[in-house]
């Protein structure tokens, strides 16, 4: 009787102090980099059939996978502009989740209807008109809560009438609400799609998330708890370079712990060969379409590799030289790669800087230029500024020649040039960079 007894206490309290662990996994920001590239001073970074391949694997162990958004990416790649969306479907039955991400619509909202209706997994964002705000997915026995939010700078980025956005803070409290009272939830997950000081900010402002998956910022960043708060960050760069794990742990109280790091996608990693062999075709298809070949061609050879910074300062030098302004600045946003060594063609030099921007002038005076770069000074991450200044003397207004993103789109920023005369230059700064390069040879 003793032993029965014994043995009943032991499996009670093992039942008592049992755990389950889910794995969640995510990527960001994808914008159609199919093939693995040069990225943080390595070639063969990232790749869709690597990702693919790890993805599989590990929903057969019964991880949630989810994706960010922003998978493609109008103008850069000529991927993208060629195949649209052709990878979305690929992901049917890998991914459980997808947050809405405002370049998925940048061939318009047409376009984007019939890529969503592609996929088997919803498209979700809380604060815009016509998605569902959230999924409730089941891991382990466990509840998992899952939204995504459109950031606060959808309007001014997302074109179309049919895309309308509310005030995110009050959708997000709206959600968290919902599945933790009425769906009875036993975790919430934010997946994205918004700045990583917006995400800061939702959760000073809205109780109940646990964790938050970074994206939009394009920012590399390690699991951390932020400050002040008990909502969990991780955030995996950008491009499949790396995707973000993170495993949650319950006990019979509750979410007890959660960890996770980021996983590299490099040659380390099996690809998933169908994917491989499908990409290589569409890769070579596109380099014989002679509406792209122009953008396989070498234009320039660099000596040594230029970084990020090394690219951003190189460009705000020649935008401020272009315009002859007294100085030029330009958003860190507006620079997404690094350059290898070697020869250069223009789509490397694309997926550097995707974004087509104008250089653009304006006289502002010296107060208000003065504010501006404390302004810029004091931003990290994408918001924060690469800038060049003339050593010539300042006298009462300094010219400054910047991006028509900066100047009209780009939040703070834009309000520095609100009631300016803006000139629009007609000059483009990737084809200055290109030009200045070529140069350089």
């Amino acid at each position: 009787m003793r032993a029965i007894a014994f043995t009943l206490l032991f499996i009670l309290a093992e039942a008592a102090t049992a755990s389950t662990t889910v794995t969640l996994l995510h990527f960001s920001d994808y914008h159609s980099h199919a093939l693995p590239f040069y990225s943080e001073g390595k070639e063969q970074q990232g790749g869709i059939a690597r990702t693919i391949g790890y993805l599989k694997r590990q929903k057969k162990q019964g991880a949630l996978v989810f994706s960010g958004g922003d998978m493609m990416n109008k103008g850069a790649p000529a991927w993208s502009d060629k195949y649209g969306c052709a990878e979305w479907p690929w992901l049917n039955g890998v991914i459980d989740a997808m947050a809405f991400g405002n370049h998925d619509a940048d061939y318009g909202f047409e376009a984007f209807t019939r890529c969503k209706s592609a996929v088997r997994y919803p498209i979700l964002s809380a604060n815009a008109h016509g998605f569902p705000p959230y999924a409730v997915l089941v891991a382990r026995g466990k509840r998992i809560g899952v939204f995504a939010l459109a950031g606060p700078d959808f309007p001014a980025l997302v074109n179309g009438p049919e895309l309308r956005f509310r005030d995110r803070i009050e959708a997000a409290r709206s959600v968290v609400r919902m599945l933790r009272g009425k769906e009875h939830v036993d975790a919430v997950v934010m997946i994205g799609h918004e700045h990583a000081a917006a995400d800061d900010e939702l959760v000073r402002a809205v109780a109940g998330i646990d964790v938050i998956f970074g994206t939009h910022s394009h920012l590399k960043q390690e699991l951390k708890r932020i400050e002040g708060t008990t909502t969990w960050f991780i955030s995996p760069f950008q491009y499949m370079t790396y995707i973000s794990r993170v495993e949650m742990t319950f006990g019979n109280d509750g979410l007890q712990s959660v960890t996770g790091s980021l996983v590299p996608v490099d040659s380390a990693m099996p690809v998933d060969r169908m994917v491989e062999k499908r990409v290589a075709k569409m890769r070579r298809d596109l380099e014989r379409d002679p509406a792209y070949t122009d953008l396989f061609r070498p234009f320039a050879t660099l000596a040594k590799p230029m970084s990020v910074s090394d690219l951003g300062n190189f460009t705000v030098g020649i935008m401020r030289e272009a315009a002859g302004a007294d100085a030029a600045l330009s958003t860190a946003s507006s620079f997404r790669g690094e350059l290898p060594e070697g020869p250069l063609d223009l789509e490397t030099l694309r997926a550097a800087m995707p974004y087509d921007n104008e250089i653009v002038v304006a006289d502002l005076t010296a107060e208000n230029y003065t504010r501006l770069l404390a302004y810029a000074r004091g931003r990290d991450g994408d918001s924060a500024a690469y800038i060049s200044e003339s050593p010539a003397k300042k006298g009462a207004t300094v010219r400054v020649a910047t991006t028509d993103y900066l100047a009209r789109v780009a939040p703070g920023y834009r309000d520095f040039f609100a009631g300016t005369n803006l000139s629009a230059s007609g000059v483009r700064i990737r084809a200055n960079v290109k030009s200045a390069l070529t140069l350089r040879r």
